[in-house]
């Protein structure tokens, strides 16, 4: 059995990026386990754009972290001690699990089992067949619902849930245009991922580049930035277009929230359907969405994307990658070797 914990602790709210004094690195002793309780080792962390949000000091669909509070965050790891036949030792269970190397589950502090298959690495079931997998399930399949030969355009299409939800509308026969940072990413998504166009929004003609990429306007936007990159899209909606916002990552380094779009007078006129929508409200579908995710994956019509951090020490530092775009597909820390 370990005897020590490490943890991270929301120290300060940042303004703006996060830094070195936003986190503090504690220990506590294991706790001892009470009948109906389990121990479980964190083998993996998720990092996704909505810690960012979850440290602010503003309400969102969750309560912020407290100061000195356990940061919150999605996790996956192994039962190795039990006191709950619910929990059998061995056991793969994933959940709100937070910053930290091990952590107690309980019928009253569920986390839920996993049944890793062969071949498939567990950090997978926090992504493409995750959350991950089921935000962009949802988004894609229930408000965006792309037609074939509709046009879909994506925001922050190389990043974790954008490079699913495209390839879910390709699957649907749409036709799919990826926006993200920089050729590399460009590439990517056209050559590896069947993208028909791709538009780098760190080029100076980007909006150029949209204009071209969509030149019959845009029928759904599985929207993950927010910001100019949004304007620019809704200007271009078609009649009867559906945008399914997911996230709007290009604030959530701001102090201020950014200016509402200039184009949000074409919403009427195009007579367009915006829809928010948080992943947590879907957790009942979360079967139906791996199922058809994985069936895409086994066929070869969906490739996930994985960037993997390797070390517990390195969260505070690696959560800006999402930020900065230095990741590919779903960012996620190995915490253990």
């Amino acid at each position: 059995m370990p005897d020590r914990n490490r943890r991270f602790l929301l120290r300060e709210r940042p303004s703006g990026r996060i830094g070195p004094n936003t986190f503090e690195l504690s220990e506590e002793a294991v706790p001892e386990l009470e009948d109906g309780e389990a121990l479980v080792r964190i083998d993996w962390i998720s990092l996704d754009p909505t810690n960012r949000t979850w440290i602010n000091d503003t309400p969102t669909y969750l309560p912020p972290v407290g100061i000195g509070e356990v940061m919150r965050a999605a996790g996956l790891g192994e039962v190795v001690a039990s006191k709950n036949p619910h929990y059998p030792v061995g056991q793969i269970v994933q959940g709100l699990v937070g910053w930290q190397e091990y952590v107690v589950a309980s019928d009253s502090a569920p986390l839920f089992a996993v049944d890793v298959a062969d071949g498939v690495s567990p950090s997978a079931y926090l992504g493409a067949l995750g959350m991950t997998g089921l935000t962009a399930w949802i988004g894609i399949r229930d408000i965006g619902k792309p037609r074939p030969g509709e046009t879909v355009v994506v925001s922050a299409a190389a990043g974790a849930v954008g490079s699913v939800a495209g390839q879910l509308a390709k699957a649907d026969g749409a036709r799919v245009v990826g926006i993200a940072g920089g050729p590399d990413k460009c590439r990517l998504l056209a050559e590896e991922l069947g993208f028909d166009a791709a538009v780098d929004y760190r080029a100076d003609d980007w909006s150029k580049q949209l204009r071209a990429a969509a030149p019959d306007g845009i029928d759904v936007d599985f929207e993950n930035v927010g910001g100019a990159i949004m304007d620019a899209v809704f200007a271009r909606l078609n009649i009867g277009a559906r945008v399914a916002l997911c996230g709007l990552i290009s604030g959530y380094n701001e102090a201020d929230p950014p200016p509402g779009p200039r184009a949000f007078g074409n919403l009427l006129i195009q007579r367009a359907t915006v829809q928010g929508f948080i992943v947590l409200d879907h957790l009942s579908r979360s079967a139906e969405a791996a199922g058809e995710i994985a069936a895409l994956i086994t066929a070869g019509k969906l490739t996930p994307l994985e960037t993997v951090v390797e070390g517990f020490e390195q969260l505070p530092t690696a959560i800006n990658m999402l930020f900065d775009g230095r990741n590919v597909g779903k960012l996620v820390v190995k915490t253990s070797g």
